[in-house]
């Protein structure tokens, strides 16, 4: 049994702990982000997320005439990325916010990582393939249409990339030169992913010497590292 957190809120730390069995589901994945967000949100409720990321998937099955996967991907675009805005917050980057699902559906601005999980659960409500893409520097999110995987940059605005242009972006956003190695690409567990937001607000938190909120985060990523 977890010891009780000296730092995190105890809701966002129970509600954490009650999905690192269960991990390896999109549905646990995402309520493990949204118990992160807990610790300093009120009132954030991952039924709240689900319902918000169900009526996305909803208003693209509407609009589709084919549920073969390649119709559905194109659906998704329109309706994630033309409609309603989904992309990267280059306004403000670092605000914590762009870290907590909830905020990111509300203001459709977020973070690779937070913007990729939310493509992948749309897209597998959809009965789409999806995966998370481990990339260092910028996480980016992969799609299964029609028997080939096409990778998707949710930061940009859902622009398809080949495997060259992840590396050309790469080396943009690393400020220097990364290796061409397959590596790099290699799928995200989900605990790599729910480590990469936890690590993310880790971060935030520094810049702005919140010291209790950094603690509270590493008691989250040290829970994470010993029950996955």
């Amino acid at each position: 049994m977890a010891d009780a957190p000296r730092f995190c809120r105890p809701a966002a730390y129970d509600a954490f702990v009650a999905q690192l069995s269960t991990l390896e589901t999109t549905d646990s994945l995402v309520r493990a982000a949204v118990a992160v967000s807990m610790h300093e949100l009120d009132g954030v409720l991952a039924d709240g997320v689900e319902r918000s990321l169900d009526e996305l998937a909803d208003n693209v099955r509407r609009k589709v005439n084919s549920v073969t996967p390649s119709a559905l991907v194109a659906r998704l675009h329109e309706v994630m990325f033309d409609e309603r805005g989904f992309s990267g917050n280059t306004d403000d980057f670092y605000s914590p916010e762009n870290s907590y699902l909830s905020r990111v559906l509300e203001s459709r601005r977020g973070i690779p990582v937070t913007l990729s999980l939310i493509y992948k659960a749309v897209a597998q409500r959809l009965g789409l393939m999806a995966r998370g893409i481990n990339a260092p520097v910028h996480f980016l999110t992969a799609v299964e249409s029609d028997s080939n995987w096409m990778i998707v940059d949710p930061f940009h605005g859902g622009r398809m990339l080949t495997k060259k242009e992840v590396f050309d972006q790469l080396d943009q956003h690393a400020s220097a030169p990364v290796d061409r190695s397959e590596e790099l690409l290699a799928t995200a567990t989900h605990g790599q992913w729910l480590g990469r937001i936890i690590r993310n607000l880790e971060l935030v938190f520094a810049r702005v010497n919140r010291e209790n909120d950094r603690m509270a985060m590493r008691e989250l990523q040290t829970l994470l590292a010993g029950m996955i």
